[in-house]
């Protein structure tokens, strides 16, 4: 027994002298591997085939846009279109598949098809990437996963494809021929569904405000990409495997939530912005409602526009950080703090002010556990952001306002931008890409990297009264 047991205090010695030596926990792997990626991509995207110009990219350019693409973010130094060669951008479309789907869950699909099973540490992996309150059917998951990423992605392209190939619609930028015109429709359309925002053209969407399949095409793709897979996979078991007859608690407040704000911030966005000349008060009222909807949808972490954003009202731009801040759904391709969590502190305030000891969404009683962790999620972030906004401010020349703008929308992963991305130092897009990062893999996983385990009190302490409010 003794030779046992200093065996394993050797061991654990050894283990904190040596980080290296022990085993990684899955949210380390996670943020480890996008760390990793978000490197390997920046190497890439340094190297002269990557430029159209056939020059080096400055590796601090080529880290923001692999940061960007990795984190399916949208920000961008240099413009998609004109400055990366095809070679480049199919390298960005890459990061933008293997952020938005996570490594994690390629490399369980891959396991599936050659093992046919996955190990109970491969499920919490998968778990981890995909936010899952589940470690059961992962591997159905797995599979759900890349059928929807086949069938969506490539009907969106299909869509595009045919539209853009309209000579009718033929920008200054888009060549005559029918291999771009695929080229375009595909990486739009897997853009849009991992919620990455990146965009071949110039201006993004606005030459098609009010193009109805354009518009429908991309935000249809936006909605399904951040609802989340579970959510997908669920849906699908109801609706048309006919596997169960109701859809799970989860499911319906991820749906309900996402109506609410899909429809809240269209009425805020076209009200503000009803009579504003710089931006929807041209267009006819159909126009105005099409360009409103699509705000709407693609501030909560897309990243598209079709009408410029810069030149938004200021209680438009207050009112898209808040959405930016919310973002969609867990277990997708966007970001945010997410719609649930959200959902939870509204409840959570709710019920404070009823007086109950309880928080209860759609008769059923919400766990502390959860509502502590949506809480703890929502103080970090305001923090971190605030402390991102002040850092940054402090830096370069710009109005609080607009760099409030850029680090919410690095944070929550959603792209749009004020016009000041371009002209950032070098030291602010070294933060603007630690925040893009810090909101995909998550600011409470960065947080609790070292320290996973759950540590609780020795001693029980005495209470005290403490007067707050």
């Amino acid at each position: 027994m003794k030779p046992l047991i200093l065996k394993i205090r050797k061991e654990k010695f050894i283990n904190q002298i040596n980080p290296w030596k022990r085993e990684f926990t899955p949210v380390q792997l996670l943020v480890l591997s996008y760390i990793f990626i978000i490197f390997i991509g920046a190497f890439l995207l340094k190297q002269p085939f990557a430029s159209l110009s056939g020059e080096p990219t400055q590796f601090v350019d080529a880290l923001f846009t692999s940061t960007s693409a990795v984190s399916v973010t949208g920000l961008v130094v240099k413009n998609t279109g004109t400055h990366w060669s095809s070679i480049g951008q199919m390298i960005i479309l890459a990061l933008i598949q293997i952020g938005g789907l996570g490594y994690i869950t390629i490399y369980t699909f891959f396991l599936l098809v050659f093992q046919h099973k996955v190990t109970l540490k491969q499920g919490v992996l998968l778990r981890e990437a995909l936010n899952n309150p589940g470690i059961r059917e992962m591997a159905k998951l797995a599979r759900h996963i890349f059928y929807f990423v086949v069938v969506f992605e490539g009907v969106g392209a299909f869509i595009l494809f045919l539209r853009f190939f309209n000579p009718i619609r033929w920008s200054s930028y888009s060549s005559d021929n029918f291999i771009h015109s695929i080229w375009l429709g595909i990486f739009h359309s897997i853009s849009a569904f991992n919620n990455s925002g990146f965009s071949l053209f110039k201006t993004s969407f606005m030459d098609y405000v009010t193009d109805p399949i354009v518009n429908l095409t991309i935000t249809s793709l936006i909605i399904l990409g951040g609802l989340g897979f579970y959510v997908l996979s669920d849906i699908y078991e109801v609706k048309f495997a006919a596997k169960r007859a109701m859809l799970k608690y989860h499911t319906k407040i991820v749906i309900a939530t996402t109506i609410f704000l899909l429809l809240l911030g269209t009425l805020i966005v076209f009200a503000l912005e009803y009579d504003n000349p710089l931006t929807l008060k041209p267009f006819n009222f159909s126009g105005k409602l099409m360009a409103s909807y699509f705000q709407s949808v693609t501030a909560r972490t897309a990243g598209f526009n079709t009408i410029n954003t810069g030149l938004l009202s200021g209680a438009t731009m207050l009112f898209i950080i808040a959405l930016m801040f919310i973002g969609a759904s867990p277990g997708g391709t966007a970001g945010g703090i997410k719609t649930t969590t959200a959902t939870s502190l509204f409840y959570y305030v709710k019920s404070m002010l009823s007086r109950k000891n309880t928080v209860e969404i759609g008769y059923r009683r919400i766990p502390y556990d959860v509502v502590n962790k949506a809480f703890t999620i929502f103080v970090i972030s305001i923090t971190f952001i605030f402390f991102m906004t002040v850092l940054i401010n402090a830096i370069e020349p710009f109005h609080f306002d607009t760099v409030l703008f850029e680090v919410t929308s690095a944070y929550a992963t959603a792209g749009l931008s004020a016009g000041i991305t371009t002209e950032l130092s070098s030291l602010s897009k070294v933060l603007i890409s630690f925040t893009m990062f810090a909101g995909r893999v998550g600011i409470l996983s960065i947080i609790l990297i070292f320290s996973m385990q759950l540590r609780r009190g020795k001693v029980l302490l005495p209470v005290e009264e403490l007067t707050v409010g």
